[in-house]
């Protein structure tokens, strides 16, 4: 849910007489970023402590990369698109989370794994449906967005694949019109610039 460029925002044009405090926000929330996202594969939990390290709870949510987890690709660069004040990491970034999807298959990377990139022992369902790992288009499309920081070729690959992906129940009969379908839209105006 870290947002920095909002906070970038708010420093700016919020007229508030805090935009220190909001630039503030802004780094500490990027600051935090580096802290969340695995090294290597660029992943990150869907929740875990200010410091950075995995929550280690008991619940099937938390330190996985899940539906939350999605987020954080286009988060990422919509700061790099508005503020680009964190670039060298941020292409980093972009660079490192797409080489690991690709390396899973640009049609087939899956929506949950560990922060280590190993498959995770227990499926988040999504909806009613049986549990499965999917290949979702909500996160196709957060990936696909992750092509504004990247630096390399792949990105315009995320892009058709996501630019040609339909929205449609997967073979379980899941359709996730919300969330799938509100990530899609996010995607489509970033990468449009709109």
């Amino acid at each position: 849910y870290h947002l920095p460029a909002f906070y970038e925002v708010w420093a700016r044009w919020a007229y508030d007489g805090r935009s220190r405090f909001w630039r503030e926000c802004a780094e500490r929330s990027r600051e935090y970023l580096h802290k969340s996202i695995q090294p290597v594969t660029g992943l990150n939990p869907d929740y875990n402590n200010y410091d950075g390290s995995l929550l280690h709870s008991d619940g099937i949510i938390g330190d996985a990369f899940r539906f939350d987890s999605w987020r954080v690709p286009m988060n990422i660069a919509l700061d790099y698109s508005w503020a680009c004040a964190d670039r060298e990491w941020q292409q980093e970034y972009g660079n490192k989370i797409q080489n690991f999807l690709y390396g899973q298959g640009l049609y087939d990377f899956k929506d949950q794994y560990n922060v280590d990139g190993t498959m995770v022992e227990d499926i988040l369902p999504a909806g009613t449906v049986p549990k499965a790992l999917r290949h979702s288009i909500g996160f196709v499309a957060t990936a696909a967005a992750a092509s504004l920081v990247s630096n390399h070729v792949k990105g315009r690959e995320f892009v058709s694949h996501f630019w040609n992906a339909k929205h449609e129940p997967d073979k379980e009969g899941f359709f996730d019109g919300y969330y799938d379908g509100l990530l899609r839209l996010f995607a489509f105006m970033h990468l449009s610039g709109r």
